[in-house]
């Protein structure tokens, strides 16, 4: 990817399917160069061959502590004035049970990738963000991060944790330059459901008692209004919901 002043350069975390592939494709058609970073390398691959020389591909556990702290030395010293981070990347793999019925590495695995990936990419990035004195970070929150609902404790733990992040994180770079939004959608169709319940079938189920849901192009458009926001407004948070 070539990045020119005129290209403010974002990298989007869980880039490679779903609500991260589908903001990669919206920044891209308004000329944002893009770094997608997920886990699935021939993912990413197939995204580059699609999306072209603004997408740069960057294989990434947001898990891994060695591998997001050698992040920025892994990018092209070109795409390293990195202007928006989006932090897309969870899961919730094993989820929609009652607490007990899950294991302790299980749910502990939620928190790791839905929390604490997140912080670790925010500050792998946000030193950058201070010395150029601009910089916008997003947060992919949840309505999950507003009220609780049973069979999804540690979803609801990790989407409350975000929120807690987004709200403290804004106080502590107020002034600087630096925005952060969090957006926070109500149900999406994506694969999500699939990765929860582990059944293609149940999945569809799924969606389907809920009726109208979002989709994922729904959610890119919010990341993009709030990045369009003169400098000096801050969409703080962003509640998006299907049409009950």
């Amino acid at each position: 990817m070539t990045s020119t002043s005129t290209s403010p350069i974002a990298l989007v975390t869980g880039a490679s399917s779903g609500i991260g592939e589908a903001i990669c494709r919206l920044l891209i058609s308004n000329r944002y160069g893009v770094i997608g970073a997920a886990r699935t390398e021939s993912k990413l691959q197939s995204l580059s061959e699609e999306l072209g020389s603004l997408f740069h591909p960057l294989v990434l556990d947001v898990s891994d502590p060695a591998a997001v702290s050698e992040l920025i030395n892994r990018l092209p010293e070109n795409l390293h004035s990195i202007d928006v981070l989006v932090n897309n990347a969870g899961h919730d793999t094993g989820g929609r049970r009652s607490f007990e019925q899950g294991s302790a590495q299980q749910w502990s695995d939620i928190i790791e990738t839905n929390v604490q990936g997140l912080m670790r990419v925010t500050h792998a990035l946000i030193g950058g963000m201070l010395e150029r004195g601009h910089g916008h970070v997003i947060n992919l929150g949840s309505i999950a991060g507003l009220k609780p609902y049973a069979t999804m404790t540690p979803y609801v733990t990790s989407k409350y944790a975000v929120h807690g992040f987004s709200e403290c994180l804004r106080l502590d770079y107020a002034g600087k330059g630096i925005r952060i939004s969090e957006i926070m959608p109500g149900l999406v169709h994506t694969d999500f459901a699939h990765q929860r319940l582990g059944d293609a079938q149940k999945a569809e189920e799924f969606y389907d008692s809920y009726g109208q849901s979002l989709n994922p192009e729904d959610v890119a458009q919010t990341v993009l209004f709030a990045l369009q926001q003169p400098r000096h407004v801050e969409i703080s948070q962003l509640v998006v919901l299907p049409v009950s």
